[in-house]
């Protein structure tokens, strides 16, 4: 069915490239078997071993139709990373796993960027193995670090390749965590989550039954329809390379060049959308992605959800923007390098996930760019927000301004991640005069914040020297006592 599909589109008369077309293909068959998966391959009717292996040669048949033989690449991947895993001591294994995994990821990029296919982004082999990245290296750092939320013990070979390689994730992701993913399998995915009220206790009917991801799945792939339809309707339209054409620079005033970097960037989010939206109604589908219950007794199925698009479109500040964009990269940027860096965790942050997406030079000037511009929208909360905030008139503007500055802000970082070369993203900078950049600049020097580190080391910091005069006071107190009484003796 999927070849067929994929080779009568592509043979009509398309502007799609075939390879986008057999992405889409190998999504739609993947969530029909998402869907038999689920009622046929039910935990209750079947063992993790079967699920594990079918979910493996379903995802690897999909990687092999998608991208040939270049699939071949998320078996070394894989396979190298496992060797890492069981030959290397616990105690660097998950350093080197990162070095391994990530290092074999952008060889692959370069290869593919300047040797055989520069500039075709969409569709590429290199889009899953970031992917099975995120997978691997968190794998490995939970394994080291032995939290309680995330121990894991070292999985066999086909859990591994499971893990890695599923077909529900293969080809978009998302990311999820190695427990979930074998709470899915082993089917006890859901009794967890039937307690997570304040006071233990289940809601009545709603917790009593494993619930179904129908609605959710309906509903999310109405909402890949939409984005679709909106994508390509407005993408042909709103093109981001006219904003370095040099008629349209010259002749168009400044501020409708800015509502027009907006728009067009508005046009191309959708696309996203689409991707992110479909990849988690597959897996809900399948039955992974339960998280828990609402409060009027309706089922969560957002575990693995990769954005929020009310939360994107209407964000009040660039922090905002990228908490409900790719959550689940920004949660595994958070882990494996936020948290760990001792030196400017959001630079290495930044740095590490220009490395993860690419090699193009465009990559890393939005990166770049996004430091300063985080930095700066920061300082801003920080300094100048506790003075909106008097009462909700001055909040509601408050907002309405952020809100505009954060849309600029995001569609004057991501340019150079779309044009991906240096010359055109620096000809748009320039016809901005590096405005953004030299603004935000002056207000990181102009306000500066005190790091989260930092003021927690010193909230840390003055608790210990609250301790210690409280102790030495109680001390003192003691010792008046005892002298009170030999003198009274």
């Amino acid at each position: 069915i999927v070849c067929l599909l994929g080779d009568k589109v592509h043979r009509s008369q398309t502007h799609f490239p075939n390879r986008k077309v057999n992405f889409v293909a190998c999504q739609l068959f993947a969530l029909l078997m998402a869907v038999w998966f689920r009622l046929y391959l039910h935990p209750s009717k079947t063992s993790p071993f079967i699920r594990h292996v079918v979910a493996t040669l379903l995802g690897f048949y999909l990687a092999l139709f998608c991208f040939g033989w270049y699939s071949l690449h998320f078996l070394m991947q894989s396979g190298l990373s496992y060797s890492v895993m069981v030959f290397a001591g616990l105690e660097h294994m998950h350093k080197y796993c990162f070095i391994v995994t990530l290092g074999y990821l952008i060889l692959c990029q370069i290869t593919r960027v300047y040797v055989f296919d520069y500039g075709m982004y969409s569709a590429d082999f290199t889009g899953p193995m970031m992917v099975i990245t995120q997978k691997i290296t968190s794998l490995a750092f939970e394994i080291h670090d032995g939290k309680k939320s995330h121990c894991v013990r070292m999985p066999s070979l086909l859990e591994y390749l499971s893990y890695n390689c599923n077909f529900m994730g293969i080809l978009a992701g998302p990311t999820c965590s190695y427990n979930d993913y074998m709470a899915f399998i082993e089917g006890t995915g859901y009794q967890p989550r039937h307690q997570e009220n304040a006071n233990g206790k289940e809601n009545g009917k709603y917790k009593q039954s494993e619930p179904s991801p129908k609605n959710d799945v309906i509903s999310k792939l109405c909402t890949c329809a939409i984005s679709l339809f909106i994508y390509l309707s407005l993408c042909k339209l709103l093109p981001v390379e006219r904003s370095i054409n040099d008629d349209f620079v010259n002749n168009t005033p400044f501020h409708l060049q800015v509502i027009y970097l907006y728009l067009a960037m508005l046009a191309l989010r959708p696309k996203y959308y689409f991707v992110w939206t479909l990849a988690d109604a597959i897996n809900n589908a399948a039955g992974f992605g339960f998280n828990g219950y609402n409060k009027d007794g309706s089922p969560r199925w957002d575990l693995i959800s990769n954005l929020r698009i009310l939360d994107i479109e209407f964000a009040t500040s660039f922090k905002l923007f990228l908490d409900n964009w790719n959550i689940q990269t920004a949660l595994w940027l958070k882990r494996v390098c936020y948290e760990r860096c001792p030196i400017n965790p959001t630079a290495a942050t930044f740095l590490l996930s220009a490395m993860w997406h690419g090699v193009y030079p465009g990559y890393y000037l939005t990166f770049l760019t996004g430091i300063v511009m985080t930095m700066a929208a920061r300082a801003v909360r920080h300094n100048i927000r506790p003075y909106f905030l008097v009462s909700d008139s001055h909040k509601r503007i408050y907002d309405v301004i952020t809100w505009a500055c954060t849309q600029v802000a995001i569609s004057y970082t991501v340019v150079p991640f779309v044009l991906l070369a240096v010359g055109p993203s620096f000809k748009f900078y320039r016809s901005w005069y590096f405005c953004l950049h030299l603004l935000c600049l002056l207000v990181v020097v102009a306000l500066p914040v005190k790091s989260r580190r930092r003021q927690a080391k010193a909230q840390q910091d003055g608790l210990q020297k609250d301790s210690l005069q409280e102790n030495q006071t109680e001390h003192n107190s003691t010792d008046n006592n005892c002298n009170q009484k030999d003198k009274a003796t």
